[in-house]
This record gives structure tokens, sequence and C-alpha cells, in this order.
């Protein structure tokens, strides 16, 4: 079991995800467009508890998230994916410690999720003038959003798990 799963608390912030897109807080919107909550939940939890717990997380919000908005479109594999490459970034690469960095790789989950669901969109008919806004807005806001929400996740979540990169054969310090 994972260092973050056996911390029940840790796993009831994922619900915070499908509650806060259904309640959309209208101060954290861009043109009307909120951010991505998936993306700026999964991309911490990935980092600190790596690949295979980054995408177990990743399809278990895709499932939460699908069943709010039934219908033909998924964000599984989009979700899926993102958890399972930030999590073997957070094992393989040096230690995600700028902002700077958390913002860029929100704006490419959030970009890639978006992207899959317009092919999506796409291959069922032809896209909306405001399919593109969309996209654009709420990659925008969401890694806007993420150096302040994924700092906060990433130091909360690293104390909860101390030394776990130390254990996986001293891949470097966790910063």
């Amino acid at each position: 079991m994972s260092a973050l799963a056996r911390q029940r608390w840790c796993v009831a912030t994922g619900l915070l995800v499908p509650l806060l897109t259904l309640a959309s807080p209208g101060l954290l919107k861009l043109a009307g467009v909120a951010p991505c909550w998936a993306v700026l939940w999964l991309l911490p939890w990935a980092l600190v508890d790596g690949p295979w717990s980054g995408a177990l997380a990743g399809l278990a919000l895709g499932l939460m998230l699908d069943g709010l908005h039934p219908g033909p479109l998924t964000q599984i594999p989009a979700l899926l994916l993102l958890g399972w490459w930030w999590g073997r970034l957070g094992r393989k690469a040096p230690p995600i410690e700028r902002s700077f960095n958390l913002g860029l790789l929100a704006l490419v989950g959030a970009a890639f999720l978006g992207g899959t669901l317009l092919l999506q969109q796409r291959w069922l008919g032809p896209l909306g003038p405001a399919a593109l806004h969309t996209l654009a807005a709420q990659t925008l806001i969401t890694a806007l959003l993420a150096p302040m929400l994924c700092s906060l996740q990433l130091l909360l979540w690293r104390q909860q798990a101390p030394g776990l990169r130390t254990e996986l054969g001293g891949l470097g310090r966790w910063g």
C-alpha cells in the first residue's frame, strides 16, 4: 500500500475534487471557466506517491468525474496517463521544488486533459465555438492556481510520507 493511501484523510481529500467541480467557486474562475480541479489534486499526489498510485488515483478521479457528467466523453484515460507520468517524474527526476515547475506541469496536464476531451467531442461531431475558449481559459487558470495549491499539497503530503525517496534507493533528497 502506498504511503499516502495509508493516511485515510489524504485519500478523503480526493473527494474534494468532485465537490469543487460541482460548487465551482466564482472567485476562482477565469472568463466563466473553473480550473481543472482533478489536475490540481492529482499532480502533487502522483509526485509524492509514485506512478502506480498516481495512475490509480487518476483512474478513481476519472470514474468520479465521469459519474458527475454522464455522456460519451471520458476523462479516465487522460487522468490515468497523467497520474502515471507525474508519478514517474516524482520518482526518477530530481524533486520538483519550484512553483514555476508546478505551474508548467499543471498547464501541460490541463491542456492534455482538455485536448483529449476536445478530440472525443470532435469525433462525435463538430466543435462549438466555445470549445477552444473553454480549453484556453481552463488551462490558464489551472496553471495560475497550481503554484499556490500544489505547493501546499506537496509540503503537506511529503510530511505524511517521510523518507519515501530514500527508501527507494537514495534517489535524492525530498527538497
